[in-house]
């Protein structure tokens, strides 16, 4: 039970000057490097709750300019150095499809990027076309970005020359949220579920979630985060949210093919 719930027992508390523990360091992930998730970002995963991020790259050319008004420079991928080691050089120039997740303005949608065909598609759970002249804009410099990334890495860009600033990215017609605030649950989703190779004529079918399978997979997403073996922090975040109670205590809860939400459970 504790794999699967104690998660809701990391909410955020206030202390009488009004000081949070939001940003309290709950996990750490040691892959190709290490990454810090505060507890705001776990406690993001409850229902109803928006995941929040921002693409570096999008922070500083916020309407896709392709020269930033920050820096007053075009997009290097050097000149994000605390990103470089999370970049895998084998993975970007020998996969034949690389998936993308893009958050900006609060909205994430996903791309997907035919290396071998050199093509572009958007995933998006909201919408199934670019919804402003904005959004077009910052989806090319966003198709710019990736073709960087994998020249960075060895690769072949996905353009030359001056086209590689026109990239063409087509949306591809998928079911997806019925809420304004599970974009990211469903990028998630279908990074681990959709097989590119079925997408036809434009379109992707699947059975789309009922909500209240959209919402356990925000329980189960965060217990795996936390419960990983590339969370070196994983015993302790687990010994420090142990303080939580069930609101409907069962013998049944203790079977494995139990599956409960944070509607089931109350902190401490």
């Amino acid at each position: 039970m504790k794999q699967k719930c104690y998660i809701w027992g990391t909410r955020l508390k206030e202390d009488a000057d009004g000081n949070t523990n939001e940003y309290e360091e709950m996990c750490t992930l040691i892959g190709q490097g290490k990454y810090i998730l505060m507890r705001m970002r776990l406690v993001s995963l409850q229902a109803k709750s928006d995941i929040e991020s921002q693409c570096m790259a999008l922070s500083d050319h916020p309407k896709g300019e392709f020269v930033s008004p920050k820096t007053e420079k075009e997009f290097r991928v050097e000149a994000y150095p605390s990103f470089i080691p999370f970049i895998d050089r084998k993975k970007l120039t020998s996969h034949p499809y690389i998936f993308a997740p893009v958050c900006h303005m609060g909205h994430w949608w996903l791309w997907l990027i035919n290396t071998t065909k050199q093509k572009c598609h958007i995933l998006d759970p909201l919408h199934k076309r670019a919804p402003s002249d904005k959004r077009k804009q910052v989806n090319k410099f966003t198709g710019y970005v990736f073709s960087r990334l994998i020249t960075y890495a060895g690769g072949e860009p996905l353009q030359k020359g001056e086209n590689e600033k026109k990239i063409k990215s087509s949306y591809v017609k998928i079911s997806g949220q019925k809420t304004s605030y599970d974009c990211a649950i469903y990028v998630m989703k279908w990074m681990e579920l959709i097989e590119p190779e079925n997408i036809k004529k434009g379109k992707y079918e699947w059975d789309n979630w009922p909500q209240e399978e959209v919402d356990h997979y925000r329980v189960e997403y965060a217990s795996r985060i936390l419960l990983s073996e590339m969370n070196k922090e994983r015993d302790r975040a687990i010994r420090e949210s142990s303080a939580i109670r069930l609101s409907k205590p069962s013998s049944v809860l203790l079977s494995p093919f139990c599956q409960i939400d944070s509607a089931d459970i109350e902190t401490a």
